[in-house]
Parts: structure tokens; sequence; C-alpha cells
């Protein structure tokens, strides 16, 4: 960060945060008489009567709803296009994201192609993009039942083109959400697996954005809070998914990671995940970039040394000595969580993918290199990517 930033803060989302707050949903003041609900295909949001529900408190509230239900883990074009064109036909007024990530980011591109014309491509910037601006989009209405993403409290929606293989975040101030509802009771039902993954997620969303080269005091503020609370109670999440406390305090660090994406940015190494899992959709967002991390963050150790060992202290409430605390803190937190050896090769990942992912990364989300605390050869990139392969 520069010693005299000059930064703003813009976040228009209305943010609930709180175990049971999802009833408000029947009193608050929403921004529209018609919802379309997006959900994934999986099974979660009806088995555990989500969707059910969040359709009862918009009955209370006069409000009618339709719903989506075919987004998947990686969110791809033809669902955002196909939901858009069936929310104007039934006269839709705003949008509402149930579930993980995926179904906000998509909640939210949705929100921008029912009030856009042609190809949601059109207006994405990066790899085959046009970076055509838009003038509006339907309100949003953000209700995660993850903790991870942080997209309930940030513009992003992140979006695979599947015919072209590229992974694009997009967004901008009419893709905030209006309205985000977090209830850490919802969040009880994840699998541990899941949890670790979208943890670090947050995690990451936050580590990043204190070593990014845009950082702003206020970012600094949400990050180190984020990396401390995900610390001290992803592992307790993780291990116990039942203690409603360790579910609140991992929500709420997710929030403020994404409000760490609002005020400051990622950096490439979630353009690198993200070239990873637009080649193989079936990786986990979480698990591609706990898998690269330890050798991503060790490329940086020399370049915000300062850094390292603010987040190495917060994390391990001791003073810290050498940038590489902060390296050791990391691998003790995934082994603690059960993510310590994950082998990209699961997902169908090859050794031979690694050049071309590369270039991927460069030309899909290449800006996000631009952050970096210093500039990152497609060298390096390329042995990040195979210290990290297994």
């Amino acid at each position: 960060m520069n010693a005299n930033p000059v930064f703003n803060l813009h976040i228009p989302t209305r943010i609930l945060f709180g175990c049971g707050e999802i009833k408000k949903l029947a009193t608050e003041t929403l921004p529209g008489k018609k919802a379309m609900i997006v959900i994934s295909a999986g099974t979660s949001m009806k088995k555990y009567g989500y969707l059910d529900k969040v359709i009862g408190l918009l009955v209370e509230n006069d409000v009618a709803a339709i719903v989506y239900d075919k987004i998947l883990p990686n969110p791809i074009k033809a669902h955002v296009m196909e939901a858009a064109a069936i929310c104007r036909e039934q006269g839709c007024d705003f949008i509402i994201g149930l579930g993980g990530g995926s179904s906000i980011d998509s909640a939210k591109a949705i929100a921008v192609m029912a009030c856009n014309e042609g190809d949601f491509w059109n207006y994405v910037t990066g790899g085959s993009g046009k970076g055509r601006p838009i003038s509006k989009a339907l309100p949003v209405v953000a209700i995660p039942t993850t903790a991870g993403t942080g997209t309930e409290a940030d513009p992003w929606a992140v979006i695979t083109h599947e015919e072209k293989q590229e992974k694009i975040g997009f967004g901008n101030i009419h893709t905030f959400p209006a309205l985000s509802i977090i209830d850490p009771e919802l969040m009880v039902s994840i699998p541990p697996h899941l949890t670790a993954y979208q943890g670090f997620d947050a995690f990451f969303h936050a580590a990043e954005g204190f070593i990014a080269n845009c950082a702003t005091p206020i970012s600094d503020l949400y990050a180190l809070e984020a990396i401390r609370l995900l610390a001290k109670y992803l592992p307790v999440a993780v291990n116990d998914g039942k203690n409603l406390k360790a579910r609140a305090k991992v929500a709420w660090a997710s929030t403020l990671a994404g409000l760490v994406e609002s005020t400051s940015s990622c950096t490439s190494e979630h353009s690198l995940e993200h070239a990873m899992s637009a080649y193989y959709p079936a990786l986990p967002h979480g698990a591609g970039l706990i898998s690269i991390s330890l050798a991503y963050f060790e490329t940086f150790r020399n370049d915000c040394m300062k850094r390292y060992m603010k987040m190495a202290e917060v994390m391990t409430q001791k003073k810290s000595n050498r940038p590489s605390d902060f390296i050791d803190a990391l691998a003790k937190m995934q082994k603690e969580c059960h993510v310590e050896d994950l082998h990209l090769s699961e997902w169908g990942i090859k050794a031979e993918d690694l050049p071309q992912m590369v270039q991927n990364a460069r030309e899909t989300m290449g800006g996000l290199f631009t952050l970096d605390p210093r500039p990152l050869t497609d060298e390096e990139a390329l042995a990040i990517y195979q210290k990290s392969f297994k």
C-alpha cells in the first residue's frame, strides 16, 4: 500500500447479519413484487427446507416468486442467458440469489442480462469479452447459505464461458446486492470438506487483498479481522459443523472478506485458479486455491515482508520476526482443516495442461496480475502450478 493512499468507499448494500435474520425477509421493504429465486442444480436448498422457507417469507411480504434451479458449482453463461430470458418473460422485477457463491454470482449476471441486450460476454472485460458498459440491472437480494465467496458484500460475479473455457469475474456499481441477509443458521448443513474449501476462499480474498498494491486503510481493517477470525474458527467449523458460534464467526469473516474485495482486490492467485477450473469445472474453486496457495505466497514472501508478518501475528497471536511465519501458519491451518494434501490430478488436471493455464490466466484475468506486490513472470506462474501439482 502507498504511504499516502488515495481511495474511496461506496458499498451500496444493506446488510442484515445474524442468527435468525432470515425472518426479516417477511418484513423488509424489498426492491420489487415478483422475484426470480436462483438456486443450484443440487438438492440442498430443497432438502434442508431453505427454498420453502424463503418462498413462505416472501408470501408473508406479499411478494410472488418463480424458481430457476439449474446453476452449476462453476456457473456458466448459457444458464445466465436462459434465466434472464425467463425473467423477462415472467415479468420478474428483482432477483434473489439463494445458496452458495455460484447462485448469488449467477443472480447478479442474470440481473444484468434481464436489462441489457445481446450476450453476457458483450459486457465482460477480459478474454473474448467485449467490455461494453451497462446502464442498469435488476436489484439483487443475496441470501448466502455458505461462507466463502463474500459475494453478498461485493459487486463481483464469476461466470464461465463454457465454449471458450474462459472464467472471468464481472461487476460494477449496478451489481452490488441491494440487500444481503447473512444467517449462519442456514450454514450448519455444509459438509466438512466444503466448509474448508469455502472458508479458505474467504481467507484468500482477505490475504490477497492485504498484499495487493491497491490495498487501502479500510481494506486492511477488514482483511486482518477476516484473517484472524478464519484462522481461529474455520478449523472449529470444519471439525464441528453444528457449532453455531464458529459458523457465525466464519460467516462474518466471509462477509468481511467480501468487503475487502470491494475496497482492495484479489491478486493473481485468483487468476491462476480461474484458469484451472475453466478447463476443469468439477474442481471446486476453494480447493484449487488451497492447492496452489503455499507456492503462490512463497513467491512473494520477500516482497511485502511486514505484511506477511502482520498476517502471521493475527493468525498466531504471537510476535512474528520473519515473513515465513505466515507461510507456516497457513500450512498449519490447512492441516487443521484436513486439506493439506489435495491432489489436483483427482479432478483430472494433467501436468501438460499447466502451460496453457498460465496463458489462459493472463488472457482472461490479466488485470489481477497488475495488482500483485510485484510483477509475476510467466515462468514464476508456471512454477507455482508445477510446485503445487500432485
